[in-house]
């Protein structure tokens, strides 16, 4: 019994000593926390442009540095224990914005302590393309133009057709015509008509209309235009090729003679006919205008035999500040197209650039390549635009191309898919088929027309993703989302 006793007696002694343990903990003081991490701010206000910023930080433990946005960074060149230097990028937003700079212990990761940034709204967003113009008061639709023609090229090239519109080879003044939509179904994405005969007043009333009904039909459907000028000699009297004098720009240059009454009385009808130029919503319809062409060759009486570097840049001056700025002409784009058939090996860039009036008075590079069948030739010239195109942030063509009288079966995969195939270029632009009625033996086609052996071939060519025809355009005169021209 005394034994049973003893046992009871140890039990309630143990239990209490475990509980007076137990009372003894819960009793007892907790352990300090002891850790320290303060700022000099704990809010940062900052402007919508990128800047950099410090925070001084007292701390006694180790901490590292997070972020909850991706437009602050951490300067870490330049940062120390105790100065951090944080840099923030630029608020592109209309909005203002705020983020956090998380300070967080080492060894415990619930241990948080936060600095707030407030960054100031921005302007909005900025472009993604910025291209200058050489009119700074054209039209929305044209500068939308210049926006995509470079645009464009990211998709493919536009076919063109000179007077597609206006005649074909076995038509004439239909309206609706076109010997391109006879094979294909489908207008040129781009048609190219010629001025000279309205400048000079030698168009007469029909052919005037005929050729205005077809720009405004274009331009109704969306399609591009591209306008050439093959003026006659103001001095002698003779045609565009009369190259006999070298007087013909020194004359137009210098005020009081009557070369350069006449000339400008040239432009004085060109302004009047682009003003003209206005679609059903009475808007007026853009035009690329590229005179003096092909001026690399010696035949035509502005070209290389018969006019200085000075004289020739000066004349093109003369054109573009006329139009602009004296007659208000607000609805074109300036080309500058160089003849560009062979190869060049490494002339082919400064031919391109050859008598180059400054990139002030050129909103797109154009060349005019008669390569026929040589593709290497093609080809080289081809990537030297390309290059130039980039380099001058402006947009490039084939402003004139072809083979007269061709008759390869397949030309237009071979000659034309082939050498443009992954090449950034926005246009190619085919010469007239000349309309010859029934006089089979006048052979000066450029294209193809109904009835030509390479039919098929510009079908298929057609069925290309990247060859862009007129329903295959965008909204031509919409300027591009993100693009900005000034």
């Amino acid at each position: 019994m005394s034994r049973l006793l003893n046992i009871i007696l140890s039990l309630l002694l143990f239990s209490a000593a475990v509980f007076s343990c137990e009372k003894a903990k819960r009793d007892a003081p907790e352990n300090p926390d002891d850790r320290m991490l303060s700022f000099d701010r704990e809010r940062v206000e900052v402007p919508c442009t990128e800047n950099r910023f410090s925070l001084r930080v007292s701390a006694n433990f180790d901490y590292a540095v997070g972020f909850d946005v991706d437009w602050i960074r951490e300067d870490k060149t330049s940062s120390s224990t105790l100065v951090r230097y944080f840099i923030v990028s630029e608020n592109v937003m209309k909005e203002a914005r705020t983020g956090e700079i998380r300070f967080t212990d080492v060894a415990d990761r619930y241990y948080v302590k936060t600095v707030k940034v407030v960054q100031a709204a921005g302007q909005g967003p900025r472009p993604e393309m910025t291209m200058s113009i050489v009119d700074k008061d054209a039209t929305a639709e044209t500068m939308a133009l210049l926006g995509n023609l470079w645009a464009i090229a990211d998709r493919g090239w536009m076919f063109g057709h000179h007077d597609d519109l206006i005649y074909g080879r076995y038509w004439y003044g239909e309206p609706g015509g076109s010997d391109t939509k006879s094979v294909c179904g489908d207008y040129p994405a781009l048609f190219s008509v010629d001025l000279a005969e309205i400048m000079e007043g030698r168009a007469g009333a029909d052919d005037e209309a005929l050729r205005r009904r077809a720009i405004l039909e274009a331009g109704e459907r969306g399609e591009v235009i591209l306008a050439c000028a093959h003026l006659s000699n103001p001095l002698t009297g003779g045609n565009y090729k009369d190259n006999s004098s070298d007087k013909v720009a020194k004359e137009i240059l210098t005020a009081g003679t009557a070369a350069r009454t006449k000339f400008l009385s040239w432009l004085d009808r060109c302004a009047d006919f682009a003003g003209s130029l206005k679609d059903s919503r009475g808007r007026l319809i853009p035009v690329m205008f590229r005179p003096f062409h092909e001026h690399t060759q010696n035949w035509p009486w502005w070209g290389s035999s018969c006019t200085t570097d000075a004289e020739f840049t000066a004349l093109w001056k003369l054109t573009v500040e006329y139009l602009r700025d004296t007659k208000g002409v607000h609805n074109f784009l300036y080309v500058i197209s160089p003849q560009m058939d062979a190869n060049y090996s490494g002339n082919t860039r400064s031919r391109l650039l050859y008598r180059w009036p400054g990139d002030e008075y050129v909103d797109v590079l154009g060349m005019d390549c008669y390569h026929g069948t040589n593709n290497k030739a093609f080809v080289s010239n081809l990537k030297a635009l390309e290059e130039v195109s980039r380099d001058k942030k402006k947009p490039c063509g084939v402003t004139e191309a072809g083979l007269e009288s061709f008759t390869q079966k397949e030309y237009w995969s071979d000659y034309l898919a082939a050498p443009l195939k992954d090449r950034r270029i926005s246009f190619v632009s085919m010469w007239r088929n000349k309309y010859v009625g029934g006089n089979e033996s006048d052979k000066h086609y450029f294209s193809v027309y109904p009835g030509h052996p390479s039919e098929d071939d510009f079908r298929k060519v057609y069925a290309l993703p990247e060859s862009l025809f007129s329903k295959d355009l965008p909204d031509m005169y919409t300027l591009p989302k993100g693009y900005e021209i000034k």
